[in-house]
């Protein structure tokens, strides 16, 4: 009869524990089991804490041939519990057939999604007579081809057939002009915000259980009014300037705001220049279409002597303006969940916003009347010392100085 060395089975166990899987612990205790003799069984069980009937089905792995074990698997082929699918054989019939309500798109899309909470799922399906949790209901959507997703910005609408190649334009105009070391500026009116204790989006640091509080709805405040910033971005400077109107947005603020930022920054920074990049959006504003607009450009070229060149974005395309991602972004980061209380305040956070790559901006209210509807004649359209381009004359002009020939 032979004696069972327990320190040394307890030793090498403990060695070898840390670094085996289900399948090499059980063929080590059926291995040290059967080296030991009779009570072997006993013994391994005692010191490593495996069950007996898993040491017993290790010394039946022992006698198979290696060969005939499935390769990649832990365990032979149908061990573990079963799937709920096998158990509940309806359940995923009965999964697709909640949620084919709720699907958004294109049902024969290879990703689906849903839009019901699982634990509502779950509870519908308990209705029904299974026996599910949320979370086993996420595992089964999940292998259906389910997510949760958010609306995708995606469609533009039909997209003009020109559309790369003026962008190709625009891009080519602007290394142009900063070759030359002329200014060129990318203009906007960044979103119109209601003045006053509204909810701003956005979090912002505060006190435990003390969030700022603004008003419920979304009214305008008599006295107050809206603010309407209009940007200024220059490209090759990184810096901007931008004008909060307290008025309505016409082309006659816009064309001001860029004679503020010439007057205050432009021509500081570029005291040689004759001509002057502007690419802007197609509406709006500054758009292409607007005679108002032309009418004021042609004003601020003769007080300034520049020949202004105006490319515009083709439509649908405004979130490629320039301005849009490399100085607006960064405002409405910055004044993310603070309620624009006063137009004071609106100026101080623009001001105060800046970025790791060195973008400044400065900013002032404009307080003047504008007036919506103004009319632009022919006659006076005539009187513009215009140069279309030959490429889409409709979307790139260059407006001369009235003096100049």
């Amino acid at each position: 009869m032979s004696v069972i060395d327990f320190d040394a089975i307890r030793m090498r166990y403990e060695a070898v524990a840390p670094y085996l899987d289900e399948r090499g612990l059980r063929l080590f205790a059926a291995s040290e089991a059967r080296a030991a003799g009779r009570g072997g069984i006993a013994a391994v069980s005692m010191l490593t804490g495996i069950a007996r009937s898993t040491i017993g089905r290790g010394l039946k792995d022992l006698d198979m041939d290696a060969a005939a074990w499935p390769q990649g698997r832990v365990r032979r082929t149908g061990g573990g519990r079963k799937a709920v699918a096998v158990k509940q054989p309806g359940l995923p019939a009965a999964l697709m057939a909640l949620v084919m309500s709720a699907i958004r798109g294109d049902p024969q899309s290879d990703l689906l999604w849903v839009s019901r909470s699982q634990r509502h799922l779950a509870a519908s399906l308990a209705e029904q007579g299974y026996q599910v949790s949320p979370n086993l209901v996420g595992r089964l959507l999940k292998d259906l081809g389910f997510s949760l997703q958010a609306n995708a910005k995606t469609r533009e609408g039909r997209q003009h057939p020109d559309r790369d190649a003026q962008f190709q334009h625009i891009n080519d105009a602007v290394q142009r002009f900063r070759r030359s070391r002329q200014p060129a500026i990318s203009v906007d009116t960044k979103k119109k915000e209601l003045v006053g204790d509204f909810k701003n989006a956005g979090r912002e640091l505060q006190p435990k259980g003390q969030p700022e509080e603004v008003r419920v709805h979304d009214f305008l405040i008599k006295g107050k009014g809206r603010a309407v910033p209009y940007g200024v971005y220059d490209i090759a400077a990184n810096e901007g300037w931008v004008s909060v109107g307290i008025g309505p947005d016409t082309a006659a603020f816009a064309v001001e705001s860029i004679r503020r930022w010439w007057r205050r920054m432009g021509r500081k920074r570029y005291p040689a220049a004759g001509r002057l990049l502007i690419t802007a959006d197609c509406g709006g504003s500054n758009g292409a279409r607007v005679r108002l607009w032309k009418v004021e450009l042609q004003k601020l070229a003769n007080q300034t002597g520049l020949a202004i060149t105006v490319a515009h974005h083709p439509p649908g395309t405004s979130k490629w303006n320039r301005i849009e991602h490399r100085m607006f972004a960064f405002i409405s980061q910055n004044w993310r969940g603070k309620p624009l209380l006063t137009h004071n305040v609106i100026v101080q956070l623009i001001a105060a916003t800046t970025t790791t790559t060195g973008l400044t901006i400065r900013c002032d209210i404009d307080a003047s009347p504008y007036s919506k509807g103004a009319k632009i004649s022919d006659a006076q359209l005539k009187l513009l010392n215009i140069r279309y381009n030959k490429f889409h004359p409709d979307w790139n002009y260059t407006i001369l100085p009235a003096t100049a020939s």
